[in-house]
């Protein structure tokens, strides 16, 4: 095998989990994928959604130790129902308050991994509106490789977890507008 050829073998087995890390690896969120949305209940009718298209993340990650944590920043004022007014109306000081407290932010240092070495779970705290909760993500989907564009490892995931909107201090018409929001979140991040 050529040293060309080994160099490629070792870096994509790495890649895959093939071999021992040597060290917590970082992971900086590509804001063209990562995306958070959120969906509850209006008035019995039907289920409406709405997202954050504004969100940062760092991933460290230390797969020998099955160790690592998760930073996620969501911009309040990047909300997007689809309707204008609606966002304004989520941005004011009787939802999010975007003006005085500008980030949502999950900070999560309790990883469980499956037995695949894939991150099961992250469990944290959540903060919107100066309210810190407790909040566990469950992941959906993971995965890491030798991202095919940019030619460096890249993890990428999906995770889903509820909250009582009401618990934050946005609780406005609920129950009539359910209470009960489900958060999804998708990821990708670059190894740097």
């Amino acid at each position: 095998m050529t040293p060309r050829a080994t160099a490629l073998w070792l870096a994509v087995w790495a890649a895959l989990g093939g071999g021992p890390a040597l060290a917590a690896d970082t992971y900086v969120s590509d804001p063209h994928h990562t995306f958070a949305s959120f969906e509850f209940n209006h008035l019995g009718y039907s289920t409406q959604r709405g997202r954050f298209d504004t969100v940062r993340a760092t991933v460290v990650l230390d797969r020998e130790n099955r160790t690592g944590s998760v930073e996620a920043t969501l911009d309040a004022a990047s909300v997007s129902t689809g309707s204008p007014s609606f966002n304004d109306t989520l941005r004011g000081a009787a939802y999010f308050d975007a003006a005085q407290f500008p980030d949502i932010v999950f900070s999560g240092r309790d990883l469980t991994f499956d037995k695949f070495d894939h991150i099961a779970s992250v469990a944290g705290q959540l903060t919107i509106k100066g309210v810190t909760r407790p909040i566990t993500l469950q992941l959906t989907q993971f995965k890491c490789m030798v991202h095919p564009l940019l030619r460096r490892e890249a993890c990428g995931a999906n995770a889903t977890a509820s909250l009582r909107r009401s618990d934050f201090g946005l609780g406005k018409f609920a129950p009539l507008v359910g209470d009960q929001v489900t958060l999804h979140l998708a990821i990708e991040a670059v190894k740097q």
